[in-house]
C-alpha cells in the first residue's frame, strides 16, 4: 500500500498541480490531505475541486477552521495581517465548497500489515494549532500523543518536512505543498518560502515501512500571474517571496 500525504496547500493550485502530476507517476493507492487547504492563495476553488476529484481523505487544519468561522480567526492562531486574505478566500468559495470543508476529519487512522497503525492529523492529535518540530521537547510529545495506540504519526502545520523517531514511535511531517518554509517558524520572524512544493509517500512493502519525503518544483511565473489576476489582498507578499514586482 502506497499512501500519498499532502498538506498546507493554502490555495496554491499551481504547486498542487505539480505535486499531483508527480503523485500519478508514483502510483499511489490513496491521497490524504493533512489540512490547510484553501486560505492565503489565489485559487481556493480549484484546490478543493482537485481534492474531490482524487477522492482524498482530508483532515481539518486551523486555516480550514478559520475559513468556516472567520470571526474566530484569532482562536485558530491566524495572524492579523492574513485576515483579509481569509475573508477573500471564503468569499470565493461556493456553498458546496464550505460544506465539503465541514466534512473534513479531525484525524484519520490507517492500519498496515504486521500491526502497524498510523495516525494522521494537522497540528497534533489534540489540536490543529499544536506545532510539532524536530526540537519539540519530549514532555510535550508525551502530552500530545497520550493514550494513542498508533506507532507512526504524520502531520502538517509546521511547513517543514520531518522524519523523527521518539522512543518507539515515528513522527513524520509531509511539509507544505503551497508554502514550504526555509526555516522553522519562530514568533516574530516572518517565513521565507522555498521555490518548490513538498509532500510525502508512506509505503508498506512486506515487512518494511518506508517514508519518502519528496520535493517537486512548480511554475512560479504561472503562480505569480494567477496571483496578479486574482485580486488577492495579500498579493504583495507573494511577489516579495518570489522576487517579483
Amino acid at each position: 500500500m502506497r499512501i500519498g500525504f499532502i498538506s498546507d496547500i493554502h490555495g496554491n493550485f499551481t504547486a498542487l498541480e505539480a505535486v499531483l502530476e508527480d503523485a500519478r507517476k508514483q502510483n499511489i493507492d490513496q491521497l490524504i490531505c493533512l489540512g490547510d487547504t484553501v486560505s492565503l492563495g489565489p485559487e481556493p476553488r480549484l484546490v478543493l475541486d482537485a481534492l474531490r476529484e482524487w477522492k482524498a481523505v482530508t483532515i481539518m487544519g486551523n486555516h480550514d477552521q478559520a475559513i468556516l468561522e472567520p470571526e474566530r480567526a484569532a482562536d485558530f492562531e491566524i495572524t492579523e495581517h492574513l485576515i483579509p486574505d481569509l475573508y477573500w478566500g471564503r468569499d470565493h468559495l461556493r456553498a458546496e465548497d464550505l460544506k465539503f470543508i465541514e466534512s473534513f476529519e479531525s484525524t484519520h487512522t490507517i492500519r498496515f500489515e504486521h500491526g502497524i497503525e498510523l495516525l494522521a492529523f494537522h497540528g497534533s492529535p489534540k489540536s490543529t494549532t499544536h506545532l510539532i518540530q524536530a526540537i519539540t521537547p519530549q514532555e510535550l510529545l508525551d502530552v500530545y500523543f497520550e493514550k494513542q495506540t498508533a506507532t507512526v504519526f504524520i502531520g502538517g502545520h509546521s511547513h517543514i518536512q520531518m522524519h523523527r523517531r521518539s522512543g518507539e514511535i515515528l513522527l513524520l511531517n509531509s511539509g507544505s505543498v503551497g508554502n514550504a518554509f526555509k526555516f522553522a517558524f519562530t514568533p516574530g520572524n516572518p517565513p521565507s518560502l522555498l521555490p518548490w512544493a513538498e509532500y510525502a509517500i508512506v509505503e508498506q512493502d512486506g515487512e518494511f515501512l518506508r517514508s519518502d519525503m519528496r520535493r517537486v518544483y512548480f511554475d512560479i511565473p504561472k503562480l505569480i500571474e494567477r496571483v496578479k489576476q486574482s485580486g488577492l489582498p495579500g498579493a504583495e507578499w507573494w511577489y516579495k517571496q518570489y522576487h517579483y514586482k
